[in-house]
């Protein structure tokens, strides 16, 4: 009776499970099927970490576009905030400005006044 490699099995069926949905050969043979995940496990790393840095990028330019309408530059806006001593996250003033123009207007004023 031959024996065959279990592990060996489990590990290829965790990458062709992996792969699935991929274009051509890279979804049902083993090499492409190795260099492909290992390549898309790594885009998934990195674009984890960058992110991160586009959602700020984001906020930081709808903080902008409505703190200008009020007559503020975002980096005024933001330098009367902290004079102010108010320490709202870049992610909550973007929310503020999508969402209630209103209060987002109060926090303009609360730093003009502390820039003066």
């Amino acid at each position: 009776m031959r024996v065959t490699s279990s592990v060996a099995k489990k590990h290829k069926k965790k990458y062709f499970h992996l792969a699935k949905g991929y274009y051509s050969d890279k979804k049902n043979r083993w090499r492409q099927v190795k260099q492909q995940v290992e390549k898309s496990l790594q885009h998934a790393y990195r674009d984890r970490k960058d992110r991160k840095g586009d959602f700020r990028q984001l906020w930081i330019l709808r903080i902008n576009a409505l703190s200008r309408q009020y007559g503020l530059p975002y980096s005024k806006f933001i330098n009367g905030l902290r004079k102010a001593g108010i320490d709202i996250n870049r992610k909550i003033l973007a929310d503020l400005a999508v969402h209630d123009a209103e209060s987002f207007h109060s926090l303009t004023e609360v730093a003009k006044q502390a820039l003066e």
